[in-house]
């Protein structure tokens, strides 16, 4: 699949010459992304998401990265390790294996909130302290099945108390 969206420093174009090289030293290392994030430590969409350019390539992990995929250039880990545009092109959501997985978060999405909320109180699952893995089982049917498995940090809503505010606005009125 073509990159789509921008960022990576710089517009959508420069973005993608960067993860067609990417891509370009996973295919000349001929890994899958589950090799790859075994050989890192890092969790197979993770490291889709480092070569796609939608997470950042901390500084300890370059080197088990940069043996498992030999072709990676010093100024594509350089790159890699640069904050990246966290974004999409809207294009994507037409994907139909994308389109499908947006459904289901949809259809089931009232009835996760409700869960996480009867569990856990009033608050969200975080999408910054978050895992994220695609691993391929056997149904009880003998069928391929897919299993997405999200897991993030519970973040309660807090009560916003003047008392705890910290901003200059506050600290002006003191």
């Amino acid at each position: 699949m073509e990159p789509l969206g921008g960022g990576g420093g710089g517009g959508g174009g420069e973005r993608a010459a960067v993860v067609r090289r990417l891509m370009a030293a996973k295919a000349a290392a001929g890994k899958s992304y589950a090799e790859i994030a075994a050989e890192t430590g890092l969790t197979n969409v993770y490291v889709a998401q480092l070569l796609r350019r939608q997470a950042q390539l901390k500084p300890d992990t370059a080197p088990a990265l940069r043996r498992s995929l030999p072709a990676l250039s010093d100024d594509l880990l350089d790159l890699m390790m640069a904050p990246p545009f966290r974004s999409y092109h809207p294009d994507i959501l037409q994907e139909p294996a994308i389109y499908r997985i947006n459904e289901a978060v949809m259809h089931f999405g009232e009835s996760i909130k409700e869960i996480i909320n009867e569990e856990f109180g009033d608050g969200i699952m975080s999408a910054i302290d978050f895992y994220c893995s695609v691993d391929k089982v056997q149904g009880v049917d003998g069928k391929d099945r897919v299993v997405i498995t999200f897991d993030g940090k519970y973040l309660p809503y807090s009560e916003q108390r003047s008392e705890h505010m910290v901003s200059r606005l506050r600290h002006q009125a003191s």
